[in-house]
């Protein structure tokens, strides 16, 4: 979607009354992120890894005025979960729905037949262009989770992995106008 596209569909949702939804996927491995730290100097701390790909898989949708909604799962998502999360978000917001998201595999199968069989009275759907995330205001969640609530952090298991996402999920939504910064941020205006 150019920046064209983008205005005509932010028009569209005005005009409609439909809310801005953008949605993006991401993985959380326990392998933690690497930061700074304010360690004495030559006293670099080290931390220990429990070394595997094991993951969380999460989706998630914000909305222009700073609204957070997420799906975590132990698993790759599928399409049936991006319908899961959509009919979730339509549930949630309780309006009709604008969402913009990119082209992946995943929204497209099941997304399809949700569409073809009523979605689409609730759900307009708009894509970015491919390869460019620096278009999606979403991707300020993953760099404020992974970077800033969840750096440094090592987990031995998923579930205390799910845990500690959880809280940082739970302290992101508390701060709508960090969020609504995500789309300066991707070059929109709020």
């Amino acid at each position: 979607m150019e920046d064209r596209s983008l205005a005509s569909a932010q028009k569209k949702a005005l005009k409609e009354g439909l809310i801005i939804t953008f949605i993006d996927e991401a993985g959380f491995y326990l392998l933690p992120g690497r930061a700074r730290t304010y360690a004495p100097r030559a006293d670099t701390p080290v931390l220990k890894p429990f070394l595997t790909y094991d993951h969380l898989s999460v989706m998630s949708g914000i909305t222009m005025s700073g609204q957070l909604y997420t799906l975590v799962r132990q698993r790759p998502l599928k399409s049936t979960d991006s319908v899961r999360f959509l009919k979730h978000l339509w549930h949630q917001l309780n309006k009709k729905l604008l969402v913009i998201w990119d082209g992946s595999p995943i929204h497209r199968k099941e997304v399809t037949r949700f569409m073809a069989e009523g979605g689409a009275k609730h759900i307009h759907l708009e894509l970015l262009p491919a390869y460019a995330p620096d278009l999606n205001p979403d991707e300020g969640v993953w760099q404020q989770l992974k970077n800033v609530e969840l750096r440094n952090v090592t987990c031995q298991s998923l579930p205390q992995l799910r845990r500690e996402l959880d809280l940082a999920i739970m302290r992101l939504r508390s701060k709508p106008h960090l969020i609504r910064t995500f789309f300066a941020g991707a070059g929109l205006s709020v």
